[in-house]
């Protein structure tokens, strides 16, 4: 039976604001991990984070400030995946901001769905914080 995390965020910036911080690599690191991400379908990277990598992902999608969806697969190494699912970012403007619905769906296991749940609440607060103090400084 397939699991699932499905988690929905508000921000205040538009969604122009927040495609940035999905989808430039310098700031996608600020939130999640190192990684050599482009928002070109096709295109094969990784996320890293000390020393190791940690998912290996190809960019299944790309509609600009809208929806942008990648493979996500994780192991000891791209010979020995264990988790083989979907990351699925949706953009909405919503009262002035920017309404974003994360879906990873593929999980085969409770835990492992209950795992990366966790590791996104994290890694989307972190982001959350990010962007808010960027715009707060005024220095854009």
């Amino acid at each position: 039976m397939e699991k699932e995390v499905v988690q929905t965020w508000q921000f205040q910036q538009s969604p122009r604001d927040v495609w940035q911080y999905l989808t430039q690599p310098e700031l996608i690191a600020q939130w999640l991990m190192t990684n050599d991400f482009k928002p070109v379908v096709g295109h094969r990277f990784q996320f890293a984070s000390k020393e190791k990598v940690d998912a290996y992902c190809e960019v299944l999608e790309v509609v600009p400030q809208k929806r942008l969806s990648y493979r996500w697969r994780k192991g000891k190494g791209e010979d020995e995946i264990r988790v083989d699912s979907v990351v699925t970012w949706t953009l909405s403007g919503k009262n002035g901001g920017t309404e974003l619905l994360l879906e990873h769906r593929g999980f085969t296991t409770g835990e492992d769905a209950e795992a990366h749940s966790k590791g996104w609440d994290y890694c989307l607060n972190r982001m959350t914080e990010r962007i808010n103090s960027f715009y707060a400084s005024g220095t854009f």
